[in-house]
């Protein structure tokens, strides 16, 4: 005797796999977006300015026209890429080291302890985040000035130790993720809170620090607009402030502009790669609830 409701199965089914095929078919256009403008890059790379100027470029070009590139960029007088690079890297990792350190100090701190004014930090936390670089950038400047800081590295990285945005995230990680009642029972063993906070707290946060990390470190490495008002002298400015040396009033090489774009984009995409599956970790951690 047939089934009266394998029709329904049947059409149940051919609904969710409609669906499926829908979810790929948005998530491939979506990757596509996000990874154009890299592969567009790169191409641009091995072009010479002009065919970049005359036409949209797809397929790659030569290999000849791309260390054409790379050798006038290597020779330009505003771009030296070792001292770029070592700058870029000093500063994003340092300051990334001390945004999602202290970070989630802090957020441990609100989550862990039961102070009174505890939401009211909170709350001026999240103000706080939503105050632009921008309106404070005058202050920021002369009082760095008045430090004798302007034309180091400092400024770019002390103000790293308040970063409220890692501090929100991770306070609704741990809010999911930490129990007190392990906080309670490394005290009753006798652990000091600084222990309990690096040899207990600090791996469980381990997804939300590298997410957190690779966002600090990639903002870091890519900023403009403070490194710019701060560093001046070619022995100190990031890769990012060498790229836009590269520009010029009377005739800009875009062959050499893309060349240097992609050269420092390369270790973003190292970082991305190696801290990728603890953000992965931290997916597959948060779609399980205990």
């Amino acid at each position: 005797m047939r089934n009266r409701n394998e029709p329904k199965l049947t059409s149940l089914s051919a609904s969710l796999r409609a669906r499926t095929v829908m979810i790929y078919v948005v998530v491939g256009l979506l990757a596509l977006l996000s990874i154009f403008p890299f592969y567009y890059m790169f191409i641009n790379s091995s072009y010479s300015s002009y065919h970049i100027l005359k036409q949209m470029n797809l397929l790659p070009g030569t290999i000849k026209q791309l260390v054409m590139n790379i050798k006038s960029l290597s020779g330009h007088p505003e771009f030296n890429f070792a001292i770029g690079f070592e700058n870029s890297l000093i500063i994003s990792t340092a300051a990334t080291f001390l945004s999602v350190y202290f970070s989630a100090l802090t957020a441990y701190g609100i989550k862990v302890y039961q102070f009174k004014l505890r939401n009211a930090a909170f709350l001026f936390i999240m103000v706080v985040l939503m105050v632009p670089a921008q309106v404070s950038i005058t202050g920021f400047v002369t009082e760095m000035m008045s430090m004798n800081l302007i034309g180091t590295k400092w400024p770019l990285i002390i103000p790293a130790l308040a970063a409220p945005g890692t501090v929100f995230f991770i306070k609704q990680y741990l809010d999911s993720s930490l129990s007190l009642d392990i906080i309670e029972a490394s005290r009753i063993d006798g652990a000091n809170e600084f222990y309990t906070f690096n040899r207990i707290c600090l791996p469980i946060m381990v997804p939300a620090l590298a997410t957190m990390a690779i966002f600090s470190y990639v903002a870091n490495w890519n900023n403009f607009f403070t490194p710019s008002i701060i560093l001046s002298r070619l022995q100190d400015k990031t890769l990012p402030l060498m790229v836009y040396g590269l520009y010029s009033d009377r005739f800009t090489d875009y062959g050499q502009v893309f060349a240097g774009l992609s050269i420092s984009v390369l270790p973003l995409i190292v970082v991305y790669l190696f801290l990728q599956r603890f953000i992965i970790q931290g997916v597959s951690a948060g779609s399980v609830k205990e």
